[in-house]
């Protein structure tokens, strides 16, 4: 995959947990009090991990031919966990 593809697909990729976020945020705001709070720590844990996988991605954009392997390892990384994390989040709404 050309390096021009992967950071779009990884933008796309990214757009689209931010989407899933906002879902489970509509959910926190209709929830009980008790619960409202626990879905807003999750929630921002995982705007936090959106945030990271976000600044990889971003490396990996400005990145020089020799560290791109690296960065892109790690961007996909940040991502796997940000759906790690928001499997983990769903499960509790």
């Amino acid at each position: 995959m050309q390096r021009q593809e992967m950071i779009e697909k990884l933008h796309g990729r990214l757009h689209d947990w931010n989407q899933e976020i906002d879902k489970l945020e509509a959910k926190a705001n209709v929830a009980s009090a008790n619960a409202k709070a626990e879905y807003r720590e999750s929630i921002e844990h995982l705007r936090a991990r959106k945030e990271q996988a976000k600044t990889r991605i971003d490396e990996l954009q400005n990145a020089s031919d020799e560290a791109w392997d690296d960065i892109k390892q790690g961007a996909e990384q940040a991502l796997t966990s940000l759906k790690e994390a928001y499997d983990s989040a769903k499960q509790k709404f």
